[in-house]
């Protein structure tokens, strides 16, 4: 059961000699993305959830940033997902999950950056729900440009054969968008509309890294509507 999250005037937990600290939030996307990391090369770790509308004090020592995900062990602190993912690659090298063809990680830093119009397109959706038509049509574009590159690749991952870095960085947002999309179904990705897509979601969920990382539909729509009116539930769902 995950810890609650530490907020203002809540003291930094006492580190200890040799093990990972992931400095989260529960329904962080970009956290999440460590997380599966994490639990796919099964990399023994403490996690420390930390309140981002009330942030502990000592948060910005750690990352002056003061978002997550931050990784800490003994005198080095390492933040922003794609770099805590990648060095956690690198120094857990088996499992790999980054290419080694040089192309092929070029095209994979592609279909990152291209994520962040996905990212704008759920944003407002969230924020500005009355916008759902223009987002729709606006994701009917960036989901066939996916569907596209995985009939390309094969599949079932854009890995290939095997889940790849890509895959789980791409996989929070596209879970969020999946549990909007129960509510619209104009943003629902299933094998009538992106069969290939749907193919990828299925194939992911088998993996324990994701089954270990994910969070139900009702669960993960109460923290986003939580996002929407200003409350920001960080706690909603932990005992």
């Amino acid at each position: 059961m995950p810890e609650k999250h530490l907020r203002s005037g809540s003291a930094l937990p006492p580190l200890k000699a040799g093990v990972i600290r992931h400095y989260s939030m529960l329904y962080c996307p970009f956290a999440q993305r460590v997380r599966l990391v994490l639990a796919h090369k099964n990399i023994p770790h403490e996690t420390v959830n930390v309140h981002l509308k009330d942030k502990p004090e000592w948060l910005q020592q750690k990352n002056p940033q003061g978002t997550v995900p931050i990784l800490e062990l003994d005198d080095k602190i390492i933040y922003e997902s794609t770099s805590v993912s990648e060095y956690l690659d690198d120094v857990f090298p088996s499992n790999k999950l980054q290419p080694s063809d040089p192309y092929r990680k070029a095209q994979d830093r592609i279909l990152l950056e291209y994520l962040g119009k996905l990212g704008a397109s759920f944003y407002t959706l969230l924020l500005k729900p009355e916008e759902i038509e223009k987002v729709a049509e606006d994701l009917g574009k960036h989901f066939k440009y996916y569907e596209d590159t995985l009939v390309k690749r094969g599949g079932p991952y854009f890995g290939g054969k095997t889940p790849a870095m890509i895959d789980f960085y791409m996989w929070p947002l596209f879970e969020r968008f999946q549990a909007y999309g129960t509510r619209n179904k104009k943003i629902y990705i299933d094998k009538s509309n992106y069969p290939k897509l749907a193919e990828w979601l299925e194939a992911l969920k088998t993996l324990p890294a994701v089954q270990a990382t994910s969070t139900d539909t009702k669960t993960l729509l109460h923290f986003l509507d939580s996002v929407a009116d200003g409350t920001f539930d960080y706690d909603y769902g932990i005992n």
